[in-house]
């Protein structure tokens, strides 16, 4: 009896241990994978690290590193397009399906802190061209107006250090994209000295190459499809299985400017203009309590932990400007770059966009590959502008006093 009981439970054992070993096959947790790429080939069986032998080198890898004020978006289908009333008959922002893929977006606009930090090692590089850091300044006389006393911001905004946390503005297109590659360099240096100091990383001829999985990728501005994916922010509709509840008119809950609930009942949700002439309430109790712009965490994030992406300033993002972009684009990660289907016909047999690119002599349309998306509502603007999907445009070497920038980044490695 006893050694029956003895082989029941050793076959007992063998087919528990069987179905182990089938399950975590068929979970594929036997299978190599970009952190755990085992210590030899799948393809061919030779070893990994063999510097004797001249190996082929496969380092330690983890995961993208962390960038600095970055926040991850989790991609996935969206319908792009504007929900309010189209108030100026554009027709430009008609909803389209499309899919985004996963993301890093700043967490914050970027700060006037931040652009002296960019000035001051502009300025402190021996090997930079001075003319660089002048072309790297913002245009503080976006303040000036001929009939309102706005001579304090010209002189104090952007230095003075009570508005350090407030949005850098008078910044153009062209000047957003030449910081995010300095902010680019500026990590991946420190992450750089930091891996020299923890191991051998450098390749010999002063770089850390990217198979080592050291560096952050590229800082950049924001697509339009992203920057608009990221303001929704509908993970938290979420239900059930790929259920949304509802969509947003705007980066919250609801029909309503004002929050609806607790102690905050009753404020404003974003810094906009409530109506002609009202930047702010009545003092005593001033409500969105912001006469401009306001401190970068002044109101309550989004569902994606993204802060204003209604109100206080608009965005530069990455896309020219074109009315029937959402027409043209793919719909996955849709981008317009440049005028590359401008000169399509159209039914009276002229180019779609008669810009003096396509038409030097008889064009009739000022939109050209200079003309760059911004997006969201400014301290300036009125609530139908913060519908994260109405859409205007300027030129690239434009700035204002409403327009400011956060930059974006890929998520590497991947598929979603």
């Amino acid at each position: 009896m006893n050694r029956t009981m003895s082989i029941f439970r050793s076959v007992l054992m063998l087919v528990a241990g069987a179905m182990a070993l089938s399950s975590c096959f068929l979970k594929g947790s036997s299978y190599p994978t970009s952190e755990h790429p085992g210590q030899m080939s799948s393809a061919t069986g030779l070893l990994y690290n063999d510097e004797d032998n001249g190996g082929f080198m496969v380092h330690p890898y983890s995961g993208q590193p962390d960038a600095p004020n970055m926040v991850f978006i989790e991609g996935g289908r969206h319908v792009m397009g504007s929900f309010e009333q189209d108030l100026l008959k554009t027709r430009d922002n008609i909803e389209r399906t499309v899919s985004v893929a996963s993301f890093y977006m700043d967490e914050t606009e970027i700060a006037n802190i931040h652009w002296l930090e960019y000035l001051h090692y502009l300025q402190d590089s021996n090997s930079i061209d001075p003319n660089i850091y002048q072309s790297a300044l913002p245009d503080t006389t976006v303040w000036e107006e001929k009939l309102a006393y706005n001579d304090p911001y010209v002189d104090h905004y952007l230095r003075y250090p009570g508005f350090r946390f407030f949005p850098v503005v008078g910044i153009n297109w062209s000047q957003a994209n030449k910081y995010a590659e300095w902010r680019t360099r500026a990590v991946n240096m420190k992450l750089s000295e930091d891996a020299e100091a923890e191991s051998e990383a450098w390749d010999g001829q002063g770089r850390v190459p990217l198979e080592r999985g050291i560096y952050i990728p590229s800082y950049r501005l924001p697509t339009e499809a992203e920057w608009e994916y990221a303001a929704q922010a509908l993970i938290g509709t979420q239900w059930l299985d790929e259920n949304q509840t509802h969509q947003r008119l705007y980066p919250w809950d609801g029909h309503a400017t004002r929050n609806p609930y607790g102690k905050e009942m009753g404020y404003f949700l974003a810094n906009f203009k409530r109506g002609r002439g009202d930047y702010a309430g009545i003092a005593g109790k001033l409500n969105d309590g912001a006469l401009i712009t306001s401190y970068i965490y002044e109101f309550p994030p989004n569902d994606f932990g993204i802060y204003n992406m209604a109100g206080n300033i608009s965005e530069w993002v990455m896309d020219v400007y074109r009315p029937l972009s959402f027409q043209d684009f793919e719909d996955l990660n849709p981008i317009r770059r440049d005028g590359w289907m401008d000169s399509i016909l159209d039914r009276n047999g002229k180019p779609q966009y008669n810009n003096k690119e396509n038409n030097p002599t008889e064009y009739t349309s000022l939109i050209s590959d200079r003309s760059r998306v911004y997006k969201g509502g400014s301290w300036k603007d009125v609530a139908y502008y913060m519908s994260p999907g109405t859409r205007r445009y300027l030129d690239q070497d434009s700035s204002t006093a409403t327009i400011g920038f956060r930059c974006a980044m890929i998520r590497a490695g991947s598929n979603y």
